[in-house]
């Protein structure tokens, strides 16, 4: 819609544009895109972030196949949390979208989801391990080895795959019991990493974390092949200061940068 021109006296007053919608869902995750490229992440135009507004019942999310350089929130793509219709924006939302959703729509604390080809955690998908919890590094971010998903089967990669790729991750944690809240990560076999976080802002701090616990094991089991994982007490010692009720690291801050 064009600017109104308003005249008052001898004044002249233009009316700001509209808005575009979501801009503030959008601003976000725009600015998480464009911070896995100087944070190592991602390279080309592999990758993507998003973010779910539950109460308008939308997510935003990176247009599929965009450059980082050159991305500005008014490409970020709005989408339906209920059926994965266009919402709004011009551009073809990421390939990896019903992904996404399938996370949202499982996990329903999670806020943000990260889709990274970083190149150590990657090699773990690739090699289809689990990350080891070996440190306390690892158990401040993740509670217990980073879990890897079944290979999908040719049916599954033929018919919707980047559904079944959600789904495959969901069904990991519901057979393994655990908690997508404590264990903000998973590998897709094959394929490669999915961090989450109460925000996409606290994702991309998983998704660094996750890059640099998988470095680490990697590098443990070029020292010590026979190296085991941390004992549970010190464990779950590292992992409470960080999270839940009786955490006690770090200054009292807003939730949504800092969880």
């Amino acid at each position: 819609m064009a600017d109104r021109t308003v005249s008052a006296g001898s004044q002249r007053t233009t009316a700001p544009p509209t808005a575009i919608p979501h801009a503030e869902l959008r601003e976000r995750v725009c600015a998480v895109n464009r911070a896995l490229v100087p944070a190592g992440l991602v390279v080309l135009a592999f990758g993507n972030a998003s973010a779910v507004d539950r109460e308008a019942g939308v997510v935003a999310i990176k247009p599929s196949g965009a450059d980082y350089a050159g991305l500005e929130p008014a490409d970020i793509v709005v989408i339906s949390l209920v059926d994965g219709s266009r919402v709004d924006g011009q551009l073809r939302p990421s390939s990896d979208t019903p992904t996404h959703l399938g996370l949202y729509r499982a996990f329903p604390s999670i806020g943000g989801v990260i889709h990274t080809h970083s190149t150590q955690a990657t090699a773990w998908a690739q090699a289809g391990r689990p990350i080891p919890c070996f440190g306390t590094t690892h158990a401040d971010h993740f509670r217990g080895p980073v879990p890897v998903t079944r290979p999908l089967t040719e049916a599954e990669l033929a018919g919707a795959y980047e559904t079944n790729t959600g789904l495959a991750i969901v069904e990991r944690f519901e057979a393994d019991g655990l908690d997508p809240d404590e264990v903000p990560g998973c590998l897709a076999v094959g394929h490669g990493p999915f961090t989450w976080g109460p925000s996409v802002e606290a994702a991309l701090e998983n998704a660094i974390a996750l890059e640099q616990v998988a470095a680490m094991a990697i590098l443990t089991l070029a020292i010590d092949p026979a190296a085991t994982p941390l004992w549970p007490a010190l464990r779950d010692r590292h992992h409470r200061r960080k999270h839940g009720s009786t955490a006690y690291y770090g200054q009292v801050a807003d939730k949504r940068e800092r969880a």
